[in-house]
């Protein structure tokens, strides 16, 4: 099915296509976080025995080959609906609903974990201030500068860019000065954050890449943006594969100045959170140890904001299609042209799962970023699903390229996935069986077809 065969007329007030290429990247990185890593490294760092530049490389070839599809899916369906359209138009409407569903969780709960690590990593700097009110704070504010409309929010991200790329700087300034002189050791001492004998484990390793595919997302997020950015069939494709291999290899270069300066022993339980600021201060004191804690609280920020405003226009695409309550979802506010509904319900959740992570038996940030993973990864082989049919199977002239990739992808993916924390798929099971309970009563058992609509281009 083409792009143009689903297009159809819409009334009502659609998205301003307002966004470059260069918004786009930068909405990715911000998203994704040019840091990405030091949030999550001791969480990663302890499942895998240390071994934390593998993982993030290991998951970049599942990430490379699903951010090739998810550009490639964009070019023939530029609709917010992103990766429920794409499984949806091209394999069965009842799969692209589930996939948007299985979304749907992995979007609400990224504002959600990131309010979480905002309001914890205050109370390193504020110590004073009670957890909750700085909860109430960051979901609040997040929720106002997105009602302010998405070029507000691409200048922003902008400023947190480039404020998060000096820093980076800085710590590889103070690596650098810390192990000068090092090649004494020998060349194992730099070949050991790829391979420790000590603490390696296969299983580790794949358990340590499950979450590590958290430093990637927010790539797929771009897709969500293909109404409002210029030029989507190509701009979607290349912002995509840049930010993925930008995210990658950063990401890679700092976990691994990281290692050199820690090594491969685990961080307290009860530190995990500020592992990356606990090995800043190892190598450049109260100051380090200040500035890395500020700067992973400020691409938080940006990647809470991000993130609100990519889930508002996920559940906008499910909605204007009515697999959502249309009446509210798939409304846009006339005067700045936003889906603030979606803004609005998204602040309240992210408010809701922080005010709960005080239970920690119950929520936690760590059990938030597996859950995360769970929905994604879903919707990361669907797209490769998606991608495998349009360009392969429905193709006239067959090429060797659109066989291999996308189903190395969904199949690296589903590996991936498979080694998700057994908690993580439980509940994200629990939520999926909801959303085939929900879609049973919207298509009276399934005997009716969802409509997937790709709107005009303004």
């Amino acid at each position: 099915m083409s792009a143009d065969a689903s297009i159809s007329s819409s009334s009502g007030p659609g998205l301003r296509r307002s966004l470059t290429l260069w918004n786009l990247i930068i909405i990715g990185i911000v998203i994704i976080q040019p840091i990405a890593p030091m949030g999550i490294y001791g969480v990663i760092n302890n499942a895998a025995g240390g071994h934390v530049v593998t993982t993030i490389l290991v998951a970049l070839i599942a990430m490379f080959f699903t951010a090739i599809s998810y550009g490639k899916m964009a070019r023939v369906y530029p609709s917010a609906g992103s990766a429920y359209t794409y499984v949806g138009q091209e394999i069965h409407s009842g799969l692209g609903y589930l996939t948007g569903w299985a979304m749907v969780m992995d979007y609400v709960l990224n504002p959600l974990i990131c309010t979480i690590i905002c309001s914890k990593l205050t109370q390193n700097i504020l110590p004073a201030v009670p957890y909750w009110m700085l909860a109430v704070f960051f979901a609040g504010f997040f929720t106002f500068l997105n009602l302010g409309g998405v070029k507000t929010s691409a200048r922003i991200n902008e400023v947190f860019a480039a404020g998060m790329t000096v820093v980076v700087i800085i710590f590889f300034a103070f690596v650098i000065r810390f192990v000068w002189g090092y090649h004494e050791k020998g060349p194992d001492f730099f070949t050991q954050p790829f391979y420790d004998p000590r603490t390696f484990s296969f299983h580790g390793l794949m358990r340590g890449t499950s979450l590590a595919v958290l430093t990637y997302i927010g790539f797929d997020g771009i897709s969500t943006f293909s109404e409002e950015v210029e030029n989507p069939r190509r701009n979607i494709l290349l912002a995509t594969v840049l930010v993925c291999l930008l995210a990658g290899f950063l990401s890679a270069l700092e976990v691994y100045a990281a290692q050199l300066v820690w090594g491969s022993k685990a961080f307290p339980v009860d530190k995990v959170e500020s592992a990356f600021p606990i090995v800043s201060q190892q190598i450049g004191g109260f100051f380090l140890f200040h500035l890395i804690n500020f700067t992973v609280l400020i691409a938080n920020i940006g990647s809470g904001m991000a993130s609100q405003l990519a889930a508002a226009r996920l559940l906008y695409g499910m909605g204007r299609n009515d697999a959502l309550p249309k009446s509210f979802f798939g409304k846009v506010e006339v005067k700045r042209r936003i889906p603030a509904n979606n803004v609005l319900l998204i602040g309240a959740i992210a408010l809701a799962g922080a005010l709960l992570a005080n239970w920690p038996a119950i929520f936690s940030y760590e059990r938030g970023a597996e859950m995360l993973n769970f929905g994604a990864f879903i919707a990361f082989m669907g797209v490769n699903a998606a991608a495998f049919v349009h360009y392969y199977l429905r193709a006239k002239e067959k090429k060797i390229g659109n066989l291999i990739m996308p189903l190395f992808g969904a199949g690296f993916c589903g590996w991936i996935w498979w080694n998700l924390s057994p908690p993580a798929k439980i509940a994200g099971t629990v939520w999926v069986a909801l959303g085939i309970a929900y879609g049973a009563w919207k298509t009276s058992g399934f005997q009716k077809q969802m409509s997937f609509e790709a709107p005009p281009e303004e």
